[in-house]
């Protein structure tokens, strides 16, 4: 009788455990009886995970940060790359979060050479640190990445390549609406509503919910009517009610099922930079993108990246559609300007929605479900 297929899945960050929990179920649609480890968050323990160790320590922003993760970082390597040989895992999927999963590559790699290595979401070798391509291909059988630019990086070192495009983005495209009944729940009604999202790791609250608070009670000054809705991503609810606390603008603190509901309803947002932009994009709400590292890690980043810009939309259309604040930038006087111009600005706000469709084609949100594209390549690895 054939054993189980047993696939090991790792993530450590919101955004990757999202990813994971839709690859689970994926999974577990095209090969029945899989027997799934690894590590993560909630949404991969809704799929049926029992993680080998609290993430929690991962959720970090910068070398800074990430030295103080590193004995959490080589603990948990060794965890997976234990439970690997034990278990004679078939597959591991390793998502996002490219330090980590280095670590524990190698490690596995050594403790069980059986077990078919795979990288879900590549490093962004087209904004940094393009060497990271070839030593990607040197620690993992396959790559599966989200958007088709990204493939040919990969492909001329060998590595097995399949793009699956980006299931967060899909899903957002498939389940825009909602905008209408979201402001009348809370409420609302006609009045300007502002998406406020300085991020989901820690270290993002920490440095940018300050700055933001400060940016909004500046523009509250001209519109005294304005409401504020703060997404919050699953396992960050103390982090962001602790961050907004005692705040005068009474922020609505939305839940994972009603953000794209509060992404319709939007009139423009603040973010930070990352995948929530591109959310907001989809949902046609124009924005104002900012961030802040600590000095040592942005001295590190000016050494490394090579991008103009830092937010995907950017990227994809290759001009600031989105206007940045990086850094010194981030500053509240000049985030208020740039948003209340949005606000009072129909002009403003439709150049970014006009500029949006053609930077998100780009972007995977079209083709088939991602997730199933990716279990297919992860079920095609482990038969080869």
């Amino acid at each position: 009788m054939t054993r189980p297929l047993k696939v090991m899945i790792c993530a450590v960050e919101p955004s990757g455990d999202a990813l994971g929990g839709a690859l689970m179920a994926a999974l577990s649609a095209r090969a029945p009886g899989v027997a799934f480890s690894g590590c993560g968050g909630p949404v991969m323990a809704s799929q049926g995970l029992a993680s080998l160790f609290d993430i929690g320590a991962f959720s970090v922003m910068g070398p800074v940060d990430a030295l103080k993760a590193l004995p959490a970082a080589l603990n948990g390597a060794r965890a997976l790359a234990d439970h690997a040989a034990r278990e004679n895992v078939d597959a591991a999927v390793l998502i996002d979060s490219w330090a980590f999963s280095k670590i524990a590559a190698t490690r596995i790699r050594k403790a069980s050479p059986q077990t078919a290595l795979i990288k879900y979401v590549a490093p962004q070798v087209w904004a940094s640190r393009p060497k990271r391509a070839e030593t990607l291909a040197r620690l993992f059988d396959g790559v599966i990445t989200l958007f088709e630019f990204e493939t040919p990086w990969f492909e001329k070192h060998g590595v097995g390549t399949v793009c699956a495009g980006h299931s967060g983005f899909q899903e957002m495209m498939r389940g825009r609406g909602g905008g209408a009944g979201f402001r009348d729940k809370y409420r609302i009604g006609d009045g300007p509503l502002v998406l406020l999202a300085p991020g989901s790791r820690r270290a993002e609250i920490r440095q940018l919910t300050e700055r933001f608070r400060k940016a909004i009670d500046i523009v509250r000054t001209d519109l005294l009517a304005l409401k504020i809705a703060i997404p919050v991503a699953p396992g960050r609810e103390a982090d962001i009610a602790a961050a907004f606390d005692g705040w005068d603008a009474a922020p609505l603190l939305i839940a994972a099922a009603e953000k794209t509901a509060a992404f319709d309803a939007a009139d423009a947002g603040l973010v930070a930079s990352g995948t929530l932009s591109t959310e907001l994009a989809i949902c046609g709400a124009p924005m104002v993108v900012a961030y802040r590292f600590d000095p040592v890690s942005a001295a590190w980043g000016r050494s490394v990246v090579t991008s103009k810009w830092a937010s995907l939309i950017n990227i994809a259309a290759g001009a600031e559609i989105i206007p940045e604040f990086i850094q010194e930038k981030c500053e509240p006087p000049a985030l208020a300007k740039a948003l209340g111009r949005l606000l009072t600005d129909a002009d403003a706000r439709a150049r970014q929605r006009d500029a949006f469709p053609a930077a998100l084609a780009k972007l995977g949100t079209g083709g088939p479900p991602a997730a199933e594209t990716a279990a297919r390549a992860v079920l095609g690895w482990v038969k080869d």
